[in-house]
């Protein structure tokens, strides 16, 4: 039987780097899961492989799981210069049932994995080497880590509607709803009658 070893980067961090290695009939739910370990990443969020060819064009998609109903599988129409054509027409796979040996077709294999669609975290895996099993090593396994992903704060700030803004600008009690009073309403319009210019 065989592993394949796969390298991680991650553009955000310079000098990121993950060594990951798994079986080759294993799925790519267990890859998933291998980088949720590795990276760390918590594991809450929806999740993407990309197999791509050697320029990164992404060419099939393998999901953490079946997000489409009957309707959905039918292909919308689009134009031919719509960004999301190219998406849309992506044939679609779920991890559980994907098996790494059955998308590895490059011995240098290209595979995109995105992390938390509304976040985006995007990971370069390819393909290292593919080597015989070793009696009593437990796969997947992470074998080498360069660096770690920097903190996030999930909770945004968000203005307080209690919040008093009116103290930030320096304004008196007395200056509000003043400032647009400029003395109109005192004007003499009498003698002011726009039909004779007709």
């Amino acid at each position: 039987m065989y592993y394949y070893k796969f390298r991680v980067y991650y553009d955000e961090v310079e000098d990121f780097v993950r060594d990951i290695e798994i079986l080759s009939n294993d799925n790519f739910e267990s890859l998933h899961k291998a980088l949720l370990d590795a990276i760390p990443l918590d594991g809450k969020e929806l999740a993407s492989f990309y197999i791509c060819d050697s320029k990164w064009n992404k060419q099939k998609e393998i999901s953490l799981m079946d997000m489409e109903d009957d309707e959905a599988k039918e292909i919308p129409e689009y134009e031919e210069d719509d960004e999301f054509s190219l998406r849309s027409r992506l044939p679609i796979s779920v991890m559980h049932d994907s098996l790494l040996k059955d998308y590895i077709s490059d011995p240098h294999q290209h595979i995109m994995y995105e992390y938390d669609f509304l976040r985006p975290k995007v990971f370069y895996i390819e393909l290292q080497k593919v080597l015989q099993v070793q009696d009593g090593v437990s796969y997947p396994r992470c074998t080498h880590k360069v660096k770690e992903m920097p903190k996030e704060n999930k909770n945004l700030h968000l203005p307080n509607p209690d919040d008093d803004y009116v103290e930030d600008l320096d304004l008196e009690e007395d200056d509000l709803g003043t400032g647009f009073d400029d003395g109109y309403d005192d004007l003499d319009l009498s003698g002011f009658d726009e039909l004779k210019e007709f």
